[in-house]
């Protein structure tokens, strides 16, 4: 205990249950990576290179395929290294780092799927408005709108996190630097924050998604207009897929940071945050791109382009 106490840095703590052997969590999250950043550079590859997605939607896609690569390198490779490590540590800072950037990349993703959703919005609700709102220069905008919010949103909690004193073993039952199991270990009480959590991460959390659940009603709506056909039942397809997707995002994250400070789920919270961290940036590619007929055509076009090129 004494040598845990005199630790420089965190001892991450979560893996030491032992559910299961610490390969066969190595072997899972490597997985999880390797699908995660070879589904999102496939999409991010393929809208550059063919000129018939150089459209805002597929703009907006590829600057999420972006975050999500970012996002799950933040938490994933680390938890890959830590696995092997005895004591699991992680330095000062590189837990503030790695603090500071996931909840920059976690806010930013935030406000770009409603920014997405508005896309969609305005495209089917609005199409012939479309070229004019959702013009190059609105999506550079809004691109920038949202990385500016993250950087802003990380800024204010990483700062408010790491101003307070931690004493005692720096224990974290997680399996990376995160809010909550860091105020666990604050030698000061926490109140102010966790009304800035709840204040400031409410307030973009809670707008983010009712701007998403707008959208898609009002794309519901339109849709219900549609007569009955194999279009009408698509579209309900894509719609309840994102909400589900979104839904899983925003559901598991204000379920970690929102709810009041509690001993239940403690020792538990890190299977929680598996959700928003690592499946999330999994399921993105998918529910968003790869079952999207343009992507799958654009991907079929490039593989048959290479392998004429090879066997020429």
């Amino acid at each position: 205990m004494s040598n845990l106490t005199n630790v420089d840095g965190f001892i991450l703590n979560a893996f030491s249950n032992k559910m299961m052997p610490n390969t066969l969590y190595f072997l899972l999250f490597l997985l999880i990576y390797l699908i995660t950043v070879f589904g999102n550079i496939l999409i991010i590859c393929v809208s550059s290179i063919d000129f018939h997605l150089r459209t805002p939607m597929y703009f907006l896609l590829s600057n999420l395929s972006f975050m999500d690569v970012c996002y799950t390198s933040i938490t994933v490779p680390q938890v890959m290294v830590i696995l092997f490590l005895n004591p699991p540590v992680i330095s000062l800072r590189a837990c503030i780092s790695q603090l500071y950037f996931f909840l920059t990349l976690a806010a930013s993703e935030s406000s770009l799927l409603a920014m997405m959703a508005y896309d969609r919005y305005v495209a089917i609700c609005s199409p012939l408005r479309y070229a004019a709102i959702m013009n190059k220069e609105a999506c550079l905008q809004m691109t920038a709108g949202t990385w500016l919010i993250g950087c802003i949103y990380g800024a204010i909690h990483t700062i408010n996190t790491f101003r307070l004193p931690f004493c005692g073993p720096k224990i974290l039952n997680h399996f990376f630097c995160d809010i909550p199991p860091l105020l666990k270990l604050s030698c000061i009480n926490t109140y102010s924050n966790e009304v800035t959590i709840f204040a400031v991460g409410g307030f973009l959390m809670l707008g983010c998604f009712l701007l998403i659940c707008g959208s898609y009603m009002n794309i519901l709506l339109s849709v219900l207009k549609i007569p009955k056909g194999e279009g009408r039942g698509k579209a309900f397809s894509t719609c309840i897929s994102h909400l589900i997707v979104v839904l899983l995002f925003y559901g598991s994250g204000s379920f970690m940071y929102m709810r009041p400070k509690s001993n239940i789920l403690a020792d538990k919270e890190w299977i929680l945050s598996i959700f928003y961290t690592s499946i999330t940036p999994l399921l993105n590619p998918l529910i968003y791109s790869l079952r999207n007929k343009d992507i799958q055509k654009a991907i079929v076009k490039q593989i048959n382009y290479k392998i004429m090129h090879i066997f020429r």
